[in-house]
């Protein structure tokens, strides 16, 4: 018997050995591509297609050509990370964290867990519910149901490849602030007669989830799974938003944009936000487009507060949430996160 285990292992080495080279390989094989992504571009676009740098189209094209590629490359690794981290935060466990925290307490870890925990609109009504019979305070879920969706890796990935660290870097820091304090405003109101009754009423046969011990083998395909879903899903709007950024990139004249979306314009940032909240796009749709803005004059608080609002104020999400929640506090959710919004937009128009 023991002679067949050793011999078990002594096959499991050389089969981990390979493993473990295949993914240096790939990881060397990815960066080497993505390092010479803007000269493969420039060659497809000016070589191949004999496009000229100074033409419209050529400028369009190439934008299309560097940006698509690159960051789907970006998603497929990031995402597949975030599925492995994701793999330790279940709803289940979200709940268990947040349930008896004090409020100042809890709306910092509600709006930290959004980032990583899975989201979307479809969810919204569970896990409220979820949050509500666990004893989660009103105004700490609320941090959390603004950060999932405003802060996701779809963003934060897009942001990084075309504008650079310190941009998706700003967007995450003020991603949470807007959730952590919109929370606490929310929480300090008092609104909890504005839940539907029947949300209190309703007991969930809520047993206490086992998922028993999960392997790194578990948490690899979880993040192999989440590239199927996420990457699988959000693709066609990568290149639909990108297709819109290159077109306005080759064709709208350098600086058209300031002229209503740039600093000088006062009420650009408000009009941003009211433009935004009854929009429906994702992160993957709409970054390409703010990147293309910028690049022809629009400001960095204009742009990021309309891409917030799109995110974080999807009129399909208020139409789902609206099972739980009566129309009072649904309006304080949307101008509290708004009045978040227009700060975080003048606030960066004056420091950039």
């Amino acid at each position: 018997m023991a002679t067949t285990q050793s011999s078990i292992e002594t096959n499991q080495g050389p089969s981990r050995l390979v493993s473990a080279a295949k993914s240096i390989g790939l990881v060397a094989a990815w960066y080497g591509l993505y390092r010479y992504l803007q000269p493969i571009a420039d060659w497809f676009t000016y070589s191949l297609l004999g496009l000229t740098k100074t033409s419209h189209i050529g400028s369009a094209a190439n934008f299309f050509v560097f940006e698509v590629p690159k960051v789907l490359m970006l998603l497929l690794i990031v995402v597949f990370g975030v599925g492995i981290i994701r793999s330790f935060f279940t709803p289940e466990k979200t709940r268990q964290i947040l349930a008896g925290r004090r409020e100042s307490v809890g709306n910092v870890l509600a709006a930290l867990l959004g980032i990583v925990t899975p989201f979307c609109s479809c969810s919204a009504v569970p896990l409220f519910m979820g949050f509500v019979q666990a004893g989660v305070p009103l105004g700490v879920t609320f941090s959390f149901l603004i950060a999932a969706p405003m802060i996701n890796e779809v963003a934060i990935v897009l942001l990084f490849g075309m504008f650079g660290w310190k941009v998706a870097a700003i967007y995450v820091s003020t991603g949470l602030l807007i959730a952590i304090i919109a929370g606490w405003v929310i929480g300090r109101l008092k609104l909890e007669r504005f839940v539907e009754d029947w949300v209190y009423a309703f007991q969930a046969n809520a047993a206490n989830f086992d998922a028993g011990e999960i392997t790194w083998a578990d948490r690899i395909d979880s993040g192999k799974t989440a590239v199927r879903e996420i990457v699988g899903r959000v693709w066609p709007y990568v290149v639909v938003g990108i297709a819109v950024g290159a077109g306005i990139h080759g064709y709208v004249p350098q600086g058209f944009m300031a002229s209503f979306m740039g600093k000088s314009a006062w009420w650009a940032v408000p009009v941003a936000v009211l433009m935004g909240v009854p929009m429906y796009s994702n992160a993957a749709g709409i970054v390409p487009v703010i990147s293309a803005l910028l690049g022809k004059g629009a400001a960095l608080g204009t742009a990021l507060a309309f891409m917030m609002s799109v995110i974080a104020l999807s009129l399909p999400e208020m139409i789902i949430l609206r099972k739980v929640l009566k129309i009072q506090l649904i309006a304080v959710f949307v101008s509290v996160v708004s009045v978040g919004i227009l700060i975080v937009g003048y606030l960066f128009n004056i420091i950039f």
